[in-house]
């Protein structure tokens, strides 16, 4: 029989980090594992990220979602860790869940790995949409990085991306990312594909950039 019970956890918030991820391995239902990742979550101590990220793994889509939000919680400090965990696995659904994590936080040291991610040529549906994930990452980190060549880096691959890129909804996504960087390059990018674009619905958000950013 299972040990853990989740009014364990509701009645024992001084629960040290160590008994959480004991907990966590020994929980039956995603119900259960969910409940020991909120708790890591609000531990705040780093010795949970590797935990979390293990959790990108389990079969049960709620549980890496929720490993996602708590993983994001625990940026800087989860940065590194996860883009570890990208370059080591072989799990292309935990990688998946890797860049949702590394494009909320936005942190540039996930520059390089986000714009590998959108350079990929991929077929596969699944995949198709991390590089979508990742092109709004590089929106959020060429909009906030302090460093003006990490910027243009990610305005290069955007650009790259809504000019070569055969998915309609990739281009999309990067359209909306040069918005938000919103410098020249971006808005020189944006009236360069705006006399190629074919598909009405790009277009018409390339249109609805251009017009907030002048």
């Amino acid at each position: 029989m299972n040990p853990f019970k989740i009014d364990d956890i509701d009645a024992s918030s001084d629960l040290d980090t160590a008994t959480l991820v004991q907990q966590l391995h020994q929980s039956a239902t995603p119900t259960e594992v969910i409940a020991v990742i909120q708790e890591l979550a609000k531990s705040g101590k780093s010795t949970a990220i590797p935990p979390l990220i293990e959790a990108l793994s389990h079969h049960h889509p709620s549980v890496p979602i929720n490993a996602v939000e708590a993983l994001v919680q625990f940026a800087p400090n989860s940065v590194e860790p996860l883009i570890t965990a990208f370059r080591v696995s072989r799990d292309h659904g935990v990688q998946a869940y890797i860049v949702q994590a590394l494009a909320q936080i936005g942190d540039s040291r996930s520059l390089e790995l986000l714009v590998e991610v959108v350079g990929v040529e991929v077929a596969n549906h699944c995949q198709g949409n991390v590089r979508r994930v990742a092109a709004r990452g590089l929106g959020k980190i060429g909009a906030t990085a302090n460093n003006s060549q990490m910027t243009r880096q990610a305005v290069a691959k955007l650009t790259w991306a809504v000019l070569k890129a055969e998915d309609w909804v990739l281009r999309y996504a990067s359209v909306v990312s040069l918005q938000e960087i919103a410098t020249i390059e971006a808005q020189a990018a944006l009236q360069q594909v705006l006399t190629q674009e074919r598909e009405k619905v790009v277009l018409a958000r390339i249109a609805t950039a251009l017009e907030a950013l002048n």
